[in-house]
């Protein structure tokens, strides 16, 4: 079975986070949610409070098919103090796998210098952090193994590009159908 890794802190965009946790999931894709405390509830940026999967200190970040990172704010930016998620997701570009990201989260992914000489989208504002990319502002781009995403609004094209990329367009297709996309 396919796998995804979903990392959650304190302050990420719910709708990105579980938007794309339920459709990878409608996929057929085994998705673990991560948070990146040792607590297990994580509080999203409306004050929302989700008990993930599994701590960081616990989780298996090795052999997951992808990592992605819900944007939100100051959830993209705890997500950019850990080492933990920046050393995971080093480990995934050496690997070739895929790495996603949505909203403000991409701004990881360029201070990591993974996102030199891409495509990448973002959350309006976020572009400057976006470090080697260019910035198209488009709804999600496809950049070899990296996935970006603008904002919350377009969780569910993210998701569906994710889809596509971890399984295939027939069961991208299918899930959005389901959907009445």
């Amino acid at each position: 079975m396919k796998k995804a890794i979903v990392f959650l802190a304190d302050g990420f965009e719910e709708m990105e986070a579980l938007g794309t946790v339920d459709i990878l999931r409608r996929g057929g894709i085994e998705v673990t949610t991560v948070s990146i405390t040792n607590n297990q509830t994580v509080t999203g940026a409306h004050n929302v409070p989700i008990i993930a999967d599994t701590t960081l200190e616990k989780a298996v970040l090795v052999g997951a098919d992808a990592i992605i990172l819900p944007g939100g704010m100051p959830g993209a930016s705890n997500l950019n103090k850990s080492e933990s998620v920046k050393e995971s997701l080093l480990q995934q570009q050496r690997e070739g796998k895929i790495i996603a990201a949505i909203c403000a989260a991409p701004m990881v992914l360029g201070g990591l210098g993974l996102l030199k000489g891409r495509k990448a989208t973002c959350y309006p504002g976020f572009e400057e952090q976006l470090i080697g990319a260019n910035v198209t502002g488009e709804a999600v781009e496809i950049s070899e193994n990296i996935i970006t995403g603008k904002g919350p609004g377009l969780v569910m094209n993210f998701a569906l590009a994710l889809v596509a990329a971890i399984k295939n367009e027939a069961v991208t297709e299918e899930v959005a159908a389901g959907l009445l996309l």
